[in-house]
């Protein structure tokens, strides 16, 4: 609930301008930035259930606090330490799908994960976006109160995979050799582009609505329709995705993202921001569908943690390019910040279409 509004909560209801939030949503970006790259390491050396609870429960305590703070300072402080806890145990879930699910069946299972987390992110952005308009601390007090829920599932029914700390204490390797695949580095780039354009969703988005003149709640039923589109369409597609060569279906998906993105540019009603939001969610179904399954294809068991903390690290990326950038360019022009999502998307899925051949599972030729 709080990260998709939170520059709205800094520009409406902390009084500051479109830039210091797009400053202070960068210093959550700079954070979340190193933080994939930390988890990834701790992951791999003290273990998926240790890292997943100690971020988690700290997450919810930030929460609380960024609730109730006045001082800028504190709050540029909270904000860093919240894109440090969110983004740290990001490469949990494609290390514990790659430990406990076979190759053959990882894409199937990063979809059921994707379309789930979608499900419950379409009722939270229903019921903020109404929240936002006379509440915006109860938003906080929900997703610290969803996030102990969380931890606590995580205790009761999310045991350490047996093995895995024994097979990596037995291993010299780092991030030194995840930088020496050029296949990874390369998708990692990729999906760095891809991740600014995505992620507008959550920085500018909310301020090009309100600069339209519309309210909170706008923009609510268009993060909404988000998670209806993915929870309808998904599962119908995914079966077919899956089977699909991953490097062109990711591609595909990122051409239409910019499509959806480059929209916005003409958008100024209710209507016109969901007919853009819908183009964009049908094009972000494809990557999501391919991307866990070509990371742990590429990643030796050793390293699961180090490769998806990359990959995490290029996500988490994109929250530091897109609010920073994504403001400065919509204060200058509304029309430089959607043409550019557009530009940067076609690069992307170009990049990846020239790395097809090595994204494909090795009993696949075409």
């Amino acid at each position: 609930m709080v990260v998709p509004f939170m520059t709205l909560y800094l520009v409406s209801a902390r009084g500051f301008s479109i830039v210091v939030a797009g400053e202070m949503l960068a210093g959550f970006g700079g954070a979340a930035l190193v933080a994939p790259l930390i988890g990834g390491a701790l992951i791999d050396r003290v273990g998926r259930r240790v890292t997943l609870l100690g971020a988690t429960l700290t997450t919810a305590a930030i929460m609380v606090a960024l609730a109730y703070a006045r001082l800028t300072a504190l709050i540029v402080v909270l904000i860093l330490l919240l894109g440090l806890t969110l983004e740290a145990p990001r490469p949990v879930t494609q290390a514990l799908v790659a430990d406990l699910v076979p190759e053959e069946d990882r894409a199937r299972a990063y979809a059921a994960l994707f379309w789930v987390s979608n499900l419950g992110f379409a009722v939270a952005m229903t019921s903020a976006g109404f929240l936002a308009q006379s509440a915006f601390t109860a938003i906080f007090w929900i997703d610290a109160g969803t996030g102990l829920l969380f931890g606590g599932l995580v205790w009761l029914f999310v045991p350490e995979p047996p093995g895995r700390l024994n097979l990596v204490r037995k291993s010299a390797s780092g991030y030194r050799l995840v930088l020496r695949d050029r296949t990874m580095l390369a998708f990692t780039t990729a999906v760095l582009a891809y991740y600014f354009v995505y992620l507008q969703s959550d920085s500018t988005l909310p301020l090009a609505v309100h600069r339209s003149g519309l309210s909170p709640h706008v923009y609510g039923l268009c993060m909404a329709l988000n998670g209806v589109i993915i929870c309808l369409a998904q599962p119908v597609l995914a079966p077919r995705l899956i089977r699909r060569d991953p490097g062109r279906v990711w591609a595909a998906g990122v051409l239409l993202v910019g499509a959806g993105f480059a929209l916005t540019a003409i958008a100024s009603t209710p209507d016109g921001y969901l007919l853009s939001v819908a183009v964009w969610t049908s094009g972000e179904i494809l990557p999501a569908t391919v991307t866990g399954a070509i990371v742990a294809r590429l990643a030796p068991e050793d390293l699961r943690g180090r490769y998806s903390g990359l990959y995490s690290l290029a996500v988490a990326s994109g929250w530091l390019t897109s609010s920073l950038g994504g403001t400065q360019l919509l204060s200058v022009s509304p029309l430089l910040l959607w043409g550019s999502c557009a530009v940067l998307s076609a690069a992307s899925a170009y990049g990846v279409l020239s790395l097809a051949p090595r994204l494909r599972p090795v009993n696949r030729a075409v």
